[in-house]
């Protein structure tokens, strides 16, 4: 019997982001332990193929720093308490991973001694050799910065091959939200200019800039989809990529 496993994943280290809002199932607001426990089984079954795994959680569905600065809050403070945000959904994923037997560390940028460790690169980068998943918590450290930013600054420092983004609802990048417009159009390739020109919701524009000048591609997928991020290790599935071509590849789909 052949065996199931790829053996040569396309990517020997990634980077994967998520939203806050993927760990809320389909409640308003905060943890769904069975979508937590679902997004945990997803990552340790592309563990399993040998990949060494960076995850950057956003915080939106506990706090977001943009929404409180909006109903009059200090946007430092109120981007501080985004980045709390995010360090409750990692040690969720990590309690969750490590329930797996995937063996876990919290990472974050915000010194908390007695739940995380501070981010020291070198350390992280043996974590990853050890084959531990590194979830980076506490965004970059910095007010104004967003969890996007976070990942891909964190994924070029640990040497990434590639940014994936796990979105809900859609399966990679369109002209426009199909989920509320049914002449939407989806690209098979973009380049980092396009995202950038045309407004793509995919990243906010420091982060694209950020894989831009480091060419690291980014792989926009569903994560509704089970199998999907295994899937594009395996080389196959539907996604959308951001790269540095001249020319956006296959351009939009059927």
């Amino acid at each position: 019997m052949a065996d199931v496993q790829t053996p040569h994943p396309k990517y020997k280290r990634v980077m994967l982001k998520i939203s806050g809002e993927a760990l809320m199932g389909d409640q308003g607001f905060g943890l769904h332990p069975p979508t937590v426990q679902r997004i945990a089984q997803e990552v340790k079954s592309v563990h399993d193929l040998g990949v060494e795994i960076c995850m950057v959680i956003g915080g939106g569905n506990v706090f977001r720093g943009l929404q409180g600065s909006a109903q009059g809050m200090e946007r430092t403070t109120a981007d501080y308490m985004g980045m709390l945000a995010t360090v409750m959904n990692a040690l969720a994923m990590q309690s969750a991973l490590e329930e797996q037997g995937v063996f876990t560390r919290v990472i974050s940028a915000i010194r908390m001694d007695e739940v995380a460790e501070p981010y020291i690169r070198r350390r992280a980068v043996r974590h990853l050799e050890k084959k531990r998943v590194c979830v980076f918590a506490g965004g970059t450290g910095n007010p104004y910065f967003t969890t996007d930013t976070a990942a891909a600054l964190r994924a070029n420092e640990m040497n990434c091959e590639a940014i994936l983004m796990g979105k809900n609802g859609v399966d990679g990048i369109y002209d426009k939200d199909p989920r509320t417009n049914s002449d939407a159009k989806r690209y098979d390739a973009v380049t980092y200019d396009e995202v950038l020109q045309k407004n793509l919701k995919v990243m906010d524009a420091s982060a694209i800039a950020l894989a831009r000048d480091n060419s690291l591609p980014i792989i926009v997928f569903s994560l509704d989809e089970p199998g999907g991020f295994r899937g594009i290790l395996a080389g196959d599935g539907i996604y959308t990529k951001v790269h540095g071509g001249s020319k956006a590849g296959a351009g939009e789909a059927a």
